[in-house]
């Protein structure tokens, strides 16, 4: 593998603008169609420099990936920190998950996830960066139940580590359906599901549903 880039301000920004090519186009082409050459010519650099920055394709896809998410997890933080209500809190996890796209995001970046989540059966290093970054996931889900508990809207004896892996599980089944355009599956339905599900296995009061139950 090449020898990492010194970290520098000029280094970081040419790094950035590498990461940002690579969203955008794995997100737009898939992982299969995306060399490390159309990387270079969007990003306005050369093939070797790609190379040098990240040394193989599949640590480029791991990093495209962590650099998409990073203003993902700000934003998630910040916003929940400031909404003290529970409910609100848990549907925002919700609609993170099942809207198609959020102000910000890399355009189409749950293709992103999809060519993370294949890639990773076959490819050690992208199977390690899933974990880390689906426990990540997980892990907000938990402390938002945690301090449920601890505000007094969720039940003591709800384990949250099991809910939020049940949870996240979920999640990523209703958003890939939601990514795919299921005709079916759509963001409203997929988050009315997903309320549901929490719930039911939190101990929470039925809250109002997006869509209404058609009249037979």
């Amino acid at each position: 593998m090449a020898e990492a880039a010194p970290q520098t301000e000029g280094n970081e920004a040419r790094r950035r603008a590498m990461l940002q090519a690579a969203a955008e186009l794995i997100s737009e082409r898939g992982y299969g169609d995306t060399r490390i050459a159309d990387v270079a010519k969007r990003a306005g650099t050369s093939s070797g420099l790609v190379i040098y920055y990240f040394g193989t394709r599949d640590r480029l896809l791991v990093d495209a990936l962590r650099f998409s998410e990073e203003s993902y997890y700000d934003a998630a933080s910040r916003l929940l920190d400031e909404q003290r209500d529970f409910r609100r809190r848990l549907s925002m996890l919700v609609e993170w998950s099942c809207v198609p796209e959020l102000p910000g995001e890399v355009h189409g970046s749950w293709g992103l996830w999809l060519d993370l989540w294949s890639t990773a059966l076959r490819h050690p290093e992208v199977r390690e960066a899933r974990v880390e970054l689906d426990s990540r996931w997980r892990d907000l889900v938990e402390r938002i139940v945690r301090e449920g508990q601890e505000s007094g809207d969720v039940r003591a004896d709800v384990g949250t580590r099991r809910f939020a892996l049940s949870f996240t599980v979920v999640l990523d089944g209703l958003s890939t359906q939601v990514a795919l355009d299921d005709p079916e599956i759509t963001s409203d339905l997929a988050h009315d599901i997903a309320m549901e599900y929490a719930e039911h296995e939190l101990g929470l009061a039925k809250g109002p549903r997006r869509l209404k139950p058609r009249k037979r």
